[in-house]
């Protein structure tokens, strides 16, 4: 490779500390270098963080995974069904790992019994029972009945390793994937070359190294000095550079499932008062001001899945001072509404992460603008502070809303759990969570959050803004980078390709 990013290594632009700079491989058609945002000091496959980018650098693959359009597709797995409690799942033909052994039910099971132990967030799964039918199949009986058991089987932390290879889950791992591990040095380098046994087809690339790059400012330049072959995570000011070079670069955008929204209080705020919120929140303003970064929203899940077709009214600034008035507000001499001599002021608690600063100060305009008096509060931590106690007017927040390609999870902390703290109650949708919750069609679960969603929506106790959008920036004849995935725990794949 070239001088920048061993520049960059060694220099003040480069967020971590490396002690060596490291040697690059040839550039070649078989060869490509990616930058990543984020490094762990493990390649276990079942660690509940590490094992997000062991999917991106193309070590693991799971039973089940997320296609582009949040459906769960066979991977590993030819299928899995559903009787009761009890999941029968089907391993495809010809199964291997990287070093030739072949994955069996049993060895399955052990991986899964493993992730259990390992990761906190998969302990439920040592309440389950397991059982081999035949050299393809087993049986997972559950303590009740999990219609989206196969959707968790897709997410990271559930991937399938040899467990008798594989003694040293720090650095060593031997799994299924398109590639094997060659070099990992955490802070700085992760190389993979092609898995030479890999059991669904011909693998395009040779070696692709990973380098870890913090900062923005050089991914940016070794993208334009020719050292990198892609990315993700582009910021707004770099993408508006890749996109002026559309011979050089090609920038894919996709909506993607980490959501910022909003509470209202309604402890505190009448039906009239949240409406007119919700229909003076301007979120596309708010898309356009951010860069690019975000995607405006309706609901809390991507338009593009089958749960995600719930809309919200458009912004009506005349409709929403007209609720205001009929709750008794009249505008002052500073043009602000007031009633009994009290102006209206709302407390707005916010985090400054994930631009929420933005939109606070953004939102706070939009309301003046029509006069609504607010007041920004932030905090450091919110789940310790106005998340847990209610204290707020208007609460801005941030998660991954959809992690799983199913949308039971937030709508569970919509109905039932966190998210309840300011007020909403409604039973029609504690009923439809019910139905939910016990429903196996993919088909009836998205008719059903729809409709949750929608009488959430329309109760105007939150407000949805916008999903962060993944940014992919690919040298030209670069594809296949999972960069049509809305999902950052995939990465390269046999498919994945340098012309």
């Amino acid at each position: 490779m070239k001088k920048v990013i061993a520049t960059l290594l060694t220099g003040a632009l480069f967020a971590s500390s490396v002690c060596t700079v490291p040697t690059f491989a040839a550039e070649s058609d078989k060869t490509m270098t990616i930058a990543t945002n984020f490094s762990y000091d493990t390649i276990d496959p079942h660690d509940g963080n590490s094992s997000w980018y062991n999917g991106v650098y193309g070590l693991t693959e799971n039973l089940f995974k997320i296609a582009d359009d949040f459906s769960i597709q066979p991977c590993l797995a030819e299928k899995g069904e559903m009787d009761g409690n009890v999941w029968t799942i089907t391993l495809k033909d010809n199964l291997v790992f990287s070093n030739g052994n072949p994955v069996t039910p049993e060895m399955v099971i052990r991986n899964l019994q493993r992730a259990a132990e390992v990761n906190p967030k998969a302990s439920f799964m040592e309440n389950f029972t397991y059982e081999t039918v035949d050299q393809k199949t087993f049986k997972i009986i559950c303590d009740a009945e999990y219609p989206t058991l196969l959707n968790t089987l897709s997410t990271p932390g559930y991937a399938i390793a040899d467990l008798d290879a594989t003694t040293e889950f720090t650095s060593e791992l031997v799994a299924t994937g398109p590639f094997v591990i060659e070099k990992f040095e955490p802070g700085n380098l992760v190389s993979v070359s092609k898995n030479e046994q890999y059991w669904d087809g011909e693998v395009q690339m040779d070696q692709v190294d990973f380098y870890y790059m913090q900062d923005d400012d050089a991914k940016l330049m070794a993208m334009q000095n020719g050292e990198l072959d892609a990315y993700t995570g582009v910021t707004a000011a770099a993408k508006e550079i890749y996109e002026a070079e559309p011979d050089t670069y090609d920038v894919v955008t996709r909506s993607a499932t980490r959501l910022q929204f909003y509470l209202l209080n309604k402890n505190n705020l009448s039906d009239n008062i949240r409406k007119a919120i919700n229909l003076t929140v301007d979120a596309k303003a708010m898309e356009a001001y951010l860069g690019g970064t975000v995607s405006a929203t309706s609901g809390p899940f991507n338009s593009s899945s089958s749960y995600g077709k719930a809309e919200a009214p458009e912004v009506d600034t005349e409709q929403a001072k007209t609720l205001i008035e009929e709750d008794g507000y009249t505008l002052n001499k500073d043009g602000f509404y007031e009633k009994d001599g009290n102006v209206l002021t709302l407390n707005i608690s916010y985090y400054a992460a994930r631009s929420l600063d933005v939109i606070a100060t953004l939102m706070q305009e939009q309301l003046k603008n029509i006069g609504i008096q607010s007041e920004l509060v932030c905090e450091e931590d919110p789940d310790a502070t106005y998340m847990k106690t209610g204290n707020f007017d208007i609460a801005l927040y941030c998660c991954i809303a959809d992690m799983t390609g199913d949308p039971q999870y937030f709508i569970d902390g919509l109905v039932n759990g966190a998210y309840t703290i300011g007020g909403f109650d409604n039973e029609e949708c504690k009923t439809l969570y019910e139905e939910l919750s016990q429903e196996a069609d993919p088909t009836k679960r998205a008719e059903l959050a729809n409709q949750i969603i929608q009488l959430i929506i329309d109760d105007n106790s939150f407000g949805f803004i916008s999903l962060f959008n993944k940014i992919t920036v690919l040298k030209k004849g670069v594809s296949n980078y999972a960069e049509n995935s809305p999902f950052d725990f995939y990465g390269i794949s046999k498919d994945t390709i340098k012309k």
